[in-house]
């Protein structure tokens, strides 16, 4: 199928054809003829996908069609971070160029001068975060009473980031009768729920399930003692890559000391976090993509609106305790069938995270063995409720299948 196949009017595909776009992802195929017949829809998609332009594009066309003019918003695309919002809105801002459509961005950390002047002149299509819209509600610079069509984007990342009761203050506020579009790459209890309180008999796709990586992604095990992590990965950016690489660490302290540590070794590095301002995270990413920052360490909240082409390495300084985590973050690099290549790097703290990560994909990931902290023994730890780790006292049952206290990783990950 071609974009041609879609029905698309003419400045939408003239403007898809300028940006090199032929064939549309699984997602697009589905999502974009339900949207354009005015349906509700509940997206099941992984990061990488092609999913902001599957609501993207037929919102902008069922909305040049319907011709209305009345300097009022008549969509509202809501999502959690403001790295996300810009780049949502650079694509409608793309798909639309040959459009009469007026989009905007607004989101926190910032003053709000330039946003509410731009409100003021008639906006058509608005992208925001939940906080600053809800101010800029409060304050009667915004009305959402004409809205027509509503996105809720990265839903499971809005609960993450504790925002579901701004999400349900908003959704208050929105006309009874509009388009609901609704889109979370997972589906814990409270977002089905919250899904199924604003949805109006959606139609469901899904693709590419969290549980999927890319075949074009080459993924590795290096297995390192938690003491060596630091220094291993100054090893491999000195000797073994020389192109950008985004890390991701676990906590922000973690992502801090981690890039404070490459400044150090001359390698040019920076943090985001939750704890940056958002001119310090906009400032980072933006060193990053224009090479500038040669690499990014990132916590996993942070980096869920990180879309950079081409980039090649991702690394896991640590493994997250949730295994669909890995899907994310590895999918920052081989996007749109590129290759890419992702490095994990395995203490005893992660020896359990990597076979639930194994188990999830239904594959074993090669261990790397040539590098100078490689080790076969580790210690299977665990963390308590302090975050503090400790070594876990085996069951008669597991004693007779693994030795805790030296642990041989390939006999551990691969016994049948």
């Amino acid at each position: 199928m071609t974009f041609n196949d879609l029905k698309l009017i003419k400045p939408i595909s003239d403007a898809l054809q300028e940006e090199g776009y032929e064939n549309p992802t699984p997602i697009q195929e589905k999502s974009i003829p339900a949207i354009l017949q005015g349906k509700d829809l509940l997206g099941t998609a992984q990061t990488g996908t092609g999913k902001t332009a599957a609501f993207a594009i037929p919102i902008l066309q069922n909305l040049t069609e319907k011709n209305i003019r009345n300097n009022q918003i008549k969509a509202l695309i809501l999502t959690p971070t403001r790295e996300l919002a810009i780049q949502i809105e650079e694509s409608f801002n793309a798909y639309g160029r040959h459009l009469n459509l007026r989009n905007l961005v607004v989101f926190g950390g910032v003053k709000q001068g330039a946003q509410e002047a731009a409100l003021k002149r008639g906006v058509d299509i608005l992208v925001a975060t939940p906080g600053r819209l809800l101010d800029f509600i409060s304050q009667g610079i915004i009305s959402l009473k004409n809205l027509e069509i509503f996105v809720l984007d990265e839903a499971d990342r809005m609960l993450d980031m504790g925002f579901v009761h701004d999400v349900k203050r908003i959704v208050k506020l929105l006309p009874q009768k509009r388009q609901t579009l609704f889109f979370s790459a997972t589906f814990p209890d409270e977002i089905r729920s919250l899904a199924d309180s604003i949805l109006n008999q959606p139609v469901k796709v899904a693709v590419a399930p969290v549980s999927a990586t890319a075949d074009t992604i080459q993924q590795k095990v290096y297995f390192v003692e938690k003491d060596n992590k630091l220094d291993l990965l100054t090893h491999i950016l000195q000797n073994d890559i020389s192109e950008s690489v985004l890390v991701f660490a676990r906590t922000k302290h973690g992502a801090d000391k981690i890039a404070k540590k490459l400044q150090k070794s001359r390698i040019s590095a920076e943090a985001i976090h939750g704890n940056k301002s958002q001119n310090q995270r906009q400032n980072a990413l933006n060193n990053f993509k224009s090479g500038k920052t040669r690499i990014l360490v990132a916590t996993d909240i942070a980096a869920r609106g990180i879309d950079i082409d081409e980039l090649k390495y991702v690394v896991n300084f640590e493994l997250s305790d949730v295994s669909e985590t890995y899907v994310h973050r590895i999918g920052r690099t081989g996007r749109a069938g590129a290759e890419g290549k992702s490095i994990s790097f395995v203490d005893g703290l992660d020896l359990i995270n990597l076979k639930n990560t194994e188990k999830l994909i239904g594959k074993k990931i090669p261990v790397e063995r040539d590098h100078p902290y490689h080790t076969d023994d580790l210690v299977v730890q665990k963390r308590d409720s302090n975050n503090r780790s400790f070594t876990p006292r085996p069951t008669p049952q597991a004693k007779e299948n693994i030795n805790f206290k030296k642990v041989k990783n390939k006999n551990f990950f691969r016994k049948k």
